[in-house]
């Protein structure tokens, strides 16, 4: 029995509110609380609509309750606080409850850290980076409740969704889970943490692989898809082909200049793996309405799914299930050998994603291919010509930059985000190039310090070219609060 409003239950009054615009932010109204039960709502809203002295905005203020997390404005400048310290106080700003469904929002059983500004909820890759963070503040019992939380949604979901929102229950976010663990382990020792959620990470691991069975040469179903050749590999992807209720109108609109049937698929599949949006999923690699995620194996999900095939493996080392290792070691082994073949560009000297459609390569450069280096799947030759790109073309004075190409799209070039500092940083830890992980980590916290000196505050992404402005592009103002931010800040200058 779900508690939780599905956008379905109220769509005629949530289209209306959406279209007219009377919330700056479409996140505005699916994040809203009904003050009464939904479908009563509903019903007032359609016998109420055509009165001539009908109010929309007020019907819903009347009706809901809207949530936003308190801010105290520039607490920081005027306490004169040190950076680390104010991040150290800014976690139990940020942490949040949510025990019961509210409205969209989704029960959980822990405590957990919300990213901030708008987003006022769970987020699954996000939660990674706060977990660095939080290692390093000595908050264990907070990195275990952020595990406990995954663990709930996949047992109960059968898989964690991009955030804690009955309208995320589509898709999923970059498979974390498993590194997840692997911080715990750090913080602990204590192996018993893999036994312990081997039941969940072999659930993830269903989730991401569904459809495998029904699979032919050069098709995909859902997550999962087959090369040409045979080979599977793994690609983002979304169960809805509607408009993201969360960025309804700004959909709709796009929608109506493209050529694309499974347009919001498309668009939804981008949101699955973070990266919402950025020219690596557009194939003119300028416009939006030319999205072809669905058309994509990528990168950093096949390295993920790697990382959570070889944790199933030792799992079940340690739960002594040597047939079970086997299979996940030899799956592993498998999944390595095709991130090789089909990622690595050898005439370029960097990886790239893979149309599976077309069999080919495509042309974005992105700071992702990154991701065989941060789980350590080069060779040292493929990591020294990898180390040469970052220098090339990706680090700047304020960062590391996420693509090579400037649309104003948010995951474009000249935005430095922390998790790409963050796997910027280890994958040339790993190779031993420990100069450049320096200036990756310099050059991005310098950033971080010039903002939080001028403005009091952390922030979702930065400008790592103009280091006097503040990033810009994408569907809404750059947010503050900033949950990864402060986790990679802090890991990053421990």
């Amino acid at each position: 029995m779900k508690n939780y409003t599905d956008i379905k239950d109220f769509y005629n009054l949530f289209e209306a509110v959406q279209k007219t615009e009377i919330f700056k932010d479409q996140k505005t109204m699916v994040d809203a609380i009904p003050l009464f039960p939904i479908d009563e709502i509903e019903k007032k809203y359609e016998e109420e609509k055509n009165h001539s002295d009908f109010d929309l905005k007020e019907f819903v203020l009347q009706n809901f309750f809207l949530e936003q997390l308190s801010e105290n404005e520039n607490d920081s400048l005027r306490n004169k606080l040190p950076i680390k310290e104010h991040i150290k106080k800014l976690w139990n700003r940020l942490t949040k409850t949510a025990y019961e469904e509210r409205g969209t929002l989704l029960g959980l059983p822990k405590p957990y850290i919300v990213p901030g500004g708008r987003f006022i909820e769970f987020f699954y890759w996000d939660s990674y980076f706060v977990m660095l963070g939080l290692q390093v503040s000595g908050n264990i019992e907070m990195m275990k409740n952020i595990v406990e939380n995954c663990s709930y949604l996949i047992m109960n979901y059968g898989f964690v969704p991009n955030a804690s929102r009955s309208y995320f229950l589509s898709r999923s976010q970059p498979p974390y889970f498993s590194l997840m663990l692997d911080l715990i382990y750090e913080s602990t020792n204590d192996e018993k943490i893999y036994s312990q959620y081997f039941e969940t990470l072999e659930k993830e691991y269903q989730f991401w692989m569904s459809g495998i069975e029904d699979l032919e040469k050069g098709k995909a179903v859902k997550r999962v898809l087959k090369t040409n050749e045979g080979d599977i590999l793994n690609r983002y992807y979304d169960d809805e082909n509607l408009p993201r209720p969360e960025s309804y109108l700004i959909d709709v609109k796009d929608f109506e200049t493209s050529n694309n049937q499974e347009f919001y698929r498309n668009v939804r599949a981008a949101c699955e793996s973070g990266w919402d949006f950025s020219s690596r999923w557009f194939e003119d690699g300028e416009n939006i309405q030319t999205i072809y995620t669905l058309e994509l194996a990528q990168v950093d999900v096949n390295c993920l799914l790697w990382h959570l095939e070889t944790t199933l493996a030792k799992a079940s080392r340690i739960n002594k299930k040597s047939d079970l290792e086997e299979k996940y070691q030899l799956l592993a082994d498998k999944r390595k050998s095709n991130i090789e073949k089909y990622f690595w560009d050898e005439e370029s000297k960097i990886y790239r994603d893979f149309n599976f459609i077309k069999n080919k390569k495509t042309q974005s450069e992105h700071i992702a291919s990154l991701y065989p280096l941060f789980i350590k799947l080069s060779s040292n030759q493929q990591a020294e010509e990898m180390s040469q790109r970052i220098s090339e073309k990706f680090l700047h004075s304020g960062g590391l930059v996420t693509t090579t190409k400037q649309t104003g799209q948010q995951w474009d070039f000249p935005n430095a985000w922390a998790p790409n500092q963050w796997i910027g940083y280890v994958a040339m830890k790993n190779y031993g190039f420990d100069d450049l992980a320096e200036q990756i980590k310099n050059n991005w916290s310098g950033n971080v310090e010039r903002v939080y000196n001028n403005t009091g505050k952390l922030m979702e992404k930065y400008n790592a070219v103009d280091v006097k402005s503040i990033a810009g592009g994408g569907e809404y103002p750059n947010q503050d609060g900033f949950g990864w931010t402060n986790g990679v800040y802090l890991k990053m200058n421990n």
